[in-house]
């Protein structure tokens, strides 16, 4: 048996980077001790949901991936800890090239590789357009980690399923979804949405939102309710607190991935031949 312990991180805005930064190494430390392995934080974890505006004085918050100073010093706590890391930041390429990116990096501290956001909606309260250019990844990224085979899907990406199952396709066990997501019309989507992905690709998913209201903002109300989800399309444990702060930490079997697609053959019987209309309409 595989059991691998997984953590997702949901949290309010501090009000600085500076105190967004420190909680999170304090938590990948608290996550250490209770013997968690690999952590994924939320969307834009080192600020709060800027989208929420149009202000080009956020451009000044994205900074180089791996060589900024956000990927570098969480790469040292991802050796310090043991644990394998997943860091959506804003990433810059060049002035006026930026994008929604989130980083992986391995339990010794290696630099994996990055996914960065391929659907970038724009809607009130979500002006993503305006900081994000659409992600051009190779493929579907899946990192081989310590834990395991690691993918992300960053929040909005979660409405197209094509990624869910290139993802699948790609290796992926375990794929994260960190968002930032308010209350309204998506909640009960977030509810059902992502469970089916895990069952339609058989895999585990990691869905992480972000809590609280962004008073400075706007009035977007960030719902938490983060879980895990298993191959079988059920919970893994509770899900958390949709007003709280809260770490979940979650083991998750591995080998149950290889029974589900034992019973489940979703991928023998594919029929890509048949789907050309994907991509040409």
């Amino acid at each position: 048996m595989t059991v691998i312990k997984a953590g997702l991180f949901q949290t309010h805005w501090r009000g600085s980077k500076a105190a967004q930064l420190d909680a999170h190494e304090q938590i990948a430390h608290d996550a250490a001790k209770q013997g968690n392995q690999v952590l994924c934080f939320q969307e834009l974890f080192m600020g709060p949901f800027f989208a929420q505006v149009q202000d080009s004085e956020w451009y000044d918050w994205a900074e180089a991936v791996p060589d900024g100073p956000i990927v570098q010093r969480f790469s040292s706590i991802a050796k310090e800890t043991g644990q394998v890391l997943v860091l959506p930041v804003y990433e810059e390429v060049q002035p006026g090239v930026m994008f929604n990116t989130a980083a992986v990096i391995d339990a010794d501290g290696t630099y994996l590789g990055k996914y960065r956001k391929t659907h970038i909606p724009q809607v009130k309260g979500f002006w993503e357009k305006f900081y994000f250019r659409p992600g051009v990844n190779d493929g579907w990224p899946v990192f081989e980690t310590a834990v395991g085979k690691v993918g992300v899907y960053i929040c909005y990406d979660r409405h197209f399923p094509e990624g869910w199952r290139g993802l699948g396709l790609a290796g992926a066990e375990l794929v994260f979804n960190p968002s930032a997501t308010s209350r309204g019309l998506s909640k009960y989507i977030w509810e059902v949405e992502q469970v089916a992905a895990s069952v339609a690709n058989m895999y585990y998913v990691g869905a992480l939102n972000r809590v609280g209201v962004e008073a400075d903002l706007g009035d977007n109300d960030f719902y938490g309710t983060s879980y895990f989800v298993d191959p079988r399309g059920k919970y893994v444990g509770d899900v958390a607190s949709d007003t709280q702060e809260e770490l979940v930490l979650r083991d998750l079997d591995l080998d149950v991935i290889r029974e589900v697609r034992a019973q489940w053959a979703f991928y023998r019987d594919r029929r890509p031949d048949t789907y050309t209309i994907l991509t040409d309409k």
